[in-house]
């Protein structure tokens, strides 16, 4: 096509312009892919280290003495629902942990097997085993430094009512959150109802989804298809209201920074090609006098546009891309979790690749309608 040919011999006669343009563009596209994908890593780590190993939807009891009597026919229509990926039973009471003359004050929680795919328990035993039947206990890291028990050895346990009982430790567990490894002493389901007298009662059941954030919109679902005055249901996102406002205000602002850059982008591209039409007048003046259309001689433009922004846009996706990976490999400190758990979101990319292709020839619509009105005539006598 004509008009290619010479919006490629235009960008050609003018290289070190046409190459600090494409490398503008590329570092701006580079900052855009960068920051979103550092605020996303950001988010997505944030919610997986607070949220990811908790359950994300709880329904508790609303009765005075807070138990759940017939869970097994709530669990089964939660299950028939399909709207979650785990349904954990659990069983819990404050106790005492009696040593010598010092008393702990401690939670004393049943858990089913289903709990080991919420709290990856299993995966958090450094020392021992967890057996969701054993009639033994697991306690953390920071209660076994506390009170210096031993694996194997027997503990204490006190409820309100004053019923003492022994357990063996079978194990020494590390959830990576000091509150709980202080205060958890994780048990079978069986050997909770047994100790605080629930009967074959619970206190809570536990729910992990698909997707985080619509766990308010499954929880609401499942109130409404349970329909039970008795049950409360709660969600995380009830629970975590300033954390999702924090990274409501990340995500707004991540948005502000990439639109800055496109329109930063925009001006650049137009005010240099407004400067090639400038220069290039003359010899627009002679194609034109030639018989070239002028829709014909606007398309150069564009052209020159369409070729900058695909050069620019490219650079800057494998520039941004290289930028994050750096970053992830730079904050990384061996025996130490990563600052961040790197995640690429192609769409994201995609998006921003052709935002800024689309920007650029967005931008030469300018200097491309000023063509239009060059008289070749005028250019000629005057160039």
């Amino acid at each position: 096509m004509f008009s290619l040919r010479l919006a490629v011999r235009f960008l050609k006669s003018g290289k070190g312009q046409t190459v600090l343009i494409i490398i503008g563009i590329g570092i701006a596209v580079a900052a855009q892919v960068f920051i979103g994908l550092l605020i996303t890593s950001l988010q997505k780590t944030l919610i997986d280290r607070t949220v990811g190993h908790q359950p994300q939807i709880t329904i508790t009891s609303a009765t005075d003495n807070g138990l759940i009597r017939d869970w097994q026919t709530i669990t089964a229509r939660i299950n028939a629902a399909k709207l979650v990926n785990t349904v954990s039973v659990s069983a819990s009471g404050n106790a005492l942990v009696r040593k010598g003359t010092k008393t702990t004050p401690v939670i004393f929680r049943g858990l089913d097997a289903q709990a080991d795919k919420i709290y990856n328990i299993s995966s958090s035993v450094y020392a021992g085993s967890w057996n969701p039947s054993s009639q033994g206990i697991l306690i953390g890291r920071d209660l076994e430094q506390d009170l210096n028990y031993n694996l194997g050895g027997y503990i204490l346990i006190q409820t309100p009512n004053g019923t003492e009982a022994n357990y063996r430790i079978d194990g020494f567990y590390d959830l990576g959150i000091a509150s709980l490894n202080k205060t958890w002493i994780i048990t079978s389901l069986s050997t909770t109802q047994s100790l605080f007298g629930y009967n074959g009662s619970i206190t809570a059941i536990e729910m992990t989804v698909g997707d985080l954030f619509q766990a308010d919109a499954i929880a609401a679902h499942l109130k409404a298809d349970l329909n039970n005055n008795n049950l409360t249901i709660d969600n995380w996102k009830a629970q975590n209201a300033q954390l999702l406002s924090g990274l409501q205000g990340q995500s707004l602002s991540s948005l502000m920074i990439q639109i800055f850059i496109i329109v930063s982008v925009v001006i650049a591209i137009a005010s240099i090609l407004a400067i090639t039409v400038f220069q290039k007048s003359r010899q627009l003046g002679i194609l034109k006098a030639m018989g070239i259309k002028d829709l014909a001689a606007s398309l150069i433009f564009i052209f020159e546009g369409l070729i900058i922004g695909l050069a620019g846009a490219t650079f800057g996706v494998i520039l941004g891309l290289v930028l994050i990976y750096g970053f992830a490999i730079g904050t990384a400190k061996p025996g130490t979790p990563a600052l961040i758990e790197l995640f690429i979101d192609y769409q994201f990319i995609a998006i921003s690749w052709l935002i800024a292709v689309a920007a650029a020839v967005l931008a030469a619509l300018i200097p491309a309608r000023r063509s239009l009105r060059l008289n070749p005539i005028d250019v000629i006598r005057e160039g």
